[in-house]
């Protein structure tokens, strides 16, 4: 199946359009008439770049304004439409996007909406061009595909067809499976835009929340799925309208999009139960270690700060300058080689987690479906010396180790010589990963984690810092065995963007660790010498106030620095936070109980704390 893109979803010029398009491996491009009209480049030279490029025009698009025109007007869309077609004919274009009318001077009479296309096919056959009808969500009288196909198949015409596009069904909550009544061969064109759900006017949703598919919260996937099975074989493409997409990179767009394209593709074609081009998704992935990058200088401070959290030094790396500490099933490799990936990495980013390893049940599957996706695997040359196991580039150029589930006890066994520490047998899991992105990074990161390993969004939080809003998005494995938060500010001042002008790109900002007993955890911590990050005392009577706890069980929180929060249907959740090493990275320690969130209420009140330490001399948060 061949992809395409609409040019109005990448920033740039035009021509700056059409290079980023073909960078990415798209098969075409829709071209949206503002960009060919704000080109220098004539109709005739369009096309030789896109020849030159190995790119087609697939669409035209749109054309505004046609049906139920009255009086003068009619004749007036006509000949607009005579001179549309000519210009395609200079451009190489055979498909042309007609959208449903949103002129108050529309007319709804079906009859004369129908003897419309009926003339407008017959002057589109003598172009060899098809005409594709498209329900737009706002339209005056006609904003339901099942509508604009009723109309289609009255026209009876084979140069006219009906455009499908997610967002305008979807956002209207019509139901997919009316796409069955549909013939295949009907299908003149298929545009696809995912959004995050909004309660909000449809047009401005759509003009300025659209995103690709993966990265929002509509059912895409079941959408495709349904073309499909009516049998079409045209081309899948996006238009995406979004205020945030005309900033950012046009090649960072245009590979986000085709992978997606290729995400919900596949996707699709499992729902129908069709062979896919790449394995699916892991069934269960799970972490199995976290990687921290220090200079011989950090060394002690480090290992001073795991020792109070708990963990022990189990293993030593026989030639190199490589840890291994344990507590409960959580490991943590330091890494302090004077060369190698590790080093490399902290010469770019300072003292840092590097890398993260996933438990998966075919390591070599789940790198096929990277490479699908246009994931990129670092070989040895990049990242030299590294573990014998398949390596993703991640986020901040961090590496995701992809470690086969029977391959676990050899590589600890191979990696590292035991030191004879005892673990404390106190449960602790990784409970899940925390990121900072740029903001133009921000969807991508959601897409990669989506199409790569099945993970699925809750919703997204909106965090008051005190120096502006973060935006923070869970995702997570349906079993929970890997979670991993994103979070992202165009606010410069905000602890998340501090951290990504600290740490010269993304990265890990924190590990949280689960717990069955916070509360005893925290003591035996305290008992170490660890540095929590205080809670103001304001905190602890509001949330005593909000829940209905006792003053025993407040004091004990608050003693203890601990967050709490509930879901109101049973379940709660306590949180407790490490101060920062070096502005860098820090620990969360959770409990939960049948409570599936992150605590997003009790964010704003951990930013302000971290805050406070700005500007300290010594160590600052």
């Amino acid at each position: 199946m061949q992809f395409g893109i609409a040019t109005v979803s990448l920033s740039g010029t035009l021509e700056e359009k059409l290079r980023a398009a073909a960078a990415a491996g798209f098969d075409g491009v829709e071209i949206f008439e503002n960009d060919l009209i704000a080109s220098p480049l004539r109709p005739r030279e369009v096309r030789a770049m896109l020849d030159d490029l190995g790119l087609s025009c697939m669409l035209y698009q749109p054309f505004r304004d046609f049906e139920g025109m009255p009086g003068a007007m009619r004749q007036r869309a006509f000949d607009r439409a005579a001179a549309k077609f000519d210009l395609m004919g200079e451009l190489g274009a055979r498909h042309i996007l007609v959208c449903s009318n949103c002129s108050p001077h529309a007319l709804g009479e079906r009859n004369r909406i129908v003897a419309d296309f009926q003339q407008l096919g017959e002057l589109a056959a003598t172009h060899d061009i098809i005409v594709g009808y498209e329900a737009l969500a706002w339209g005056r009288h006609v904003f339901d595909h099942r509508d604009a196909w009723s109309i289609v198949e009255q026209v009876d015409h084979p140069n006219v067809g009906i455009i499908l596009d997610s967002f305008h069904s979807l956002s209207r909550g019509i139901p997919s499976d009316s796409i069955r009544a549909i013939p295949g061969d009907k299908i003149a064109f298929v545009q696809l835009a995912d959004a995050p759900k909004l309660d909000m006017d449809l047009l401005y949703w759509s003009r300025h929340f659209r995103n690709f598919p993966g990265q929002g919260g509509l059912a895409v996937e079941a959408y495709v799925a349904e073309i499909l099975a009516t049998g079409y074989s045209g081309p899948l493409s996006l238009e995406i309208f979004n205020d945030r997409f005309r900033g950012w990179s046009a090649d960072l767009i245009a590979a986000d999009g085709l992978r997606s394209l290729r995400h919900v593709e596949d996707a699709a074609l499992r729902l129908l139960d069709r062979p896919a081009a790449a394995p699916t998704p892991p069934a269960h992935v799970r972490p199995e270690f976290v990687e921290f990058t220090v200079g011989d200088e950090d060394v002690p401070a480090l290992e001073r700060m795991f020792g109070s959290l708990g963990f022990v030094r189990t293993g030593i790396h026989p030639t190199k300058a490589v840890s291994r500490w344990q507590a409960g099933s959580v490991n943590l490799v330091v890494n302090a080689q004077a060369e190698g990936f590790g080093h490399d990495f902290r010469v770019a980013h300072g003292p840092s987690i590097c890398a993260v390893g996933l438990v998966v049940p075919d390591r070599d599957a789940v790198a096929a479906r990277a490479a699908h996706l246009g994931i990129r695997t670092v070989d040895d040359g990049d990242a030299p010396g590294n573990l014998a196991f398949p390596a993703l580039r991640g986020i901040g150029g961090s590496l995701v180790y992809l470690i086969g589930a029977d391959d676990v006890d050899a590589m600890w066994d191979s990696e590292f010589t035991p030191t004879g520490a005892v673990v404390d047998d106190a449960p602790l899991s990784i409970d899940h990963l925390a990121a900072v992105v740029r903001i133009e990074e921000y969807l991508s990161w959601q897409l990669y984690w989506r199409s790569l390993f099945g993970l699925q969004q809750s919703f997204q939080a909106d965090v008051i810092d005190p120096s502006g809003l973060v935006l923070s998005q869970p995702l997570q494995s349906a079993d929970g065995a890997l979670r991993v938060t994103l979070n992202a500010s165009e606010a410069l001042g905000t602890l998340s963007s501090r951290f990504v002008e600290h740490n010269v790109g993304g990265g890990y900002q924190h590990i949280a660790l689960a717990t069955p007993d916070l509360l005893a955890r925290t003591a035996s911590m305290a008992q170490g010498g660890a540095e929590i990050l205080p809670i103001p005392a304001n905190y602890h009577d509001d949330i005593a106030a909000r829940f209905g706890l006792d003053d025993r069980r407040r004091d004990a929180l608050a003693q203890a620095n601990i967050f709490y929060d509930a879901d109101g249907n049973g379940g709660d959740y306590l949180q407790l936070y490490s101060r920062a090493f070096h502005k860098r990275f820090f620990f969360e320690f959770v409990e939960r109980h049948d409570y599936e969130g992150y605590g997003a209420p009790n964010a704003s009140i951990r930013l302000a704390s971290q805050e406070r330490y700005k500007y300290a001399a010594v160590d600052p948060d």
